[in-house]
């Protein structure tokens, strides 16, 4: 007996598939630069974010470096015992720890900042800057427009099996893991 396919479009057009090839694409060229000072994606990805701030609480920064909290909650203890970073706890609410770039860090963003901004002028090079500026536009777009749950009724009808439900809405397990959903 011959099996039906379900009509679903090409992996090769997958939306999830031809962002994470481009992800892999870039961070092909960033790997080595990371792994020449001794850090992984994850760690440059909190370090870069903190060093965009003073202080942070610790679930936000998980929030805006897409870190599950038990991920971040690692690379956090590894920075630390590395001297990358400070941590203290909230005076307002013992319960919140904050976070904050170091001079050992901001010292080895300088350092490995030159590399990266030298891999960003050579993708810009092969890809174009205004297509890259117009790329990161799109993305941004992208990102907006989809802020919101796209309803289908598969969750609702399949029990949300998938990251369960808030308030009869299907929620991805960033959100569930969380407490709400992604930025």
């Amino acid at each position: 007996m011959a099996k039906t396919r379900t009509q679903i479009r090409d992996f090769s057009r997958s939306l999830p598939m031809s962002l994470l090839r481009a992800r892999e694409a870039v961070m092909s060229h960033f790997r080595p630069s990371l792994n020449h000072f001794g850090i992984t994606e994850q760690q440059w990805r909190v370090l870069r974010a903190l060093s965009a701030v003073d202080t942070i609480e610790i679930m936000a920064l998980a929030e805006r470096t897409f870190l599950l909290p038990p991920s971040l909650s690692r690379i956090l203890r590894d920075l630390d015992e590395r001297g990358l970073i400070l941590r203290r706890i909230s005076e307002i609410d013992l319960r919140r720890g904050l976070v904050s770039i170091s001079a050992r860090g901001r010292d080895l963003i300088a350092k490995a900042g030159v590399h990266s901004e030298a891999i960003y002028l050579q993708i810009a090079e092969r890809y174009g800057a205004d297509q890259l500026a117009r790329l990161q536009d799109m993305l941004r777009d992208l990102e907006a427009a989809l802020a919101a749950p796209i309803e289908t009724g598969v969750f609702q009808e399949h029990g949300g099996k998938k990251g369960g439900k808030k308030g009869g809405k299907a929620v991805s397990r960033r959100s569930a893991v969380n407490g709400r959903r992604a930025p």
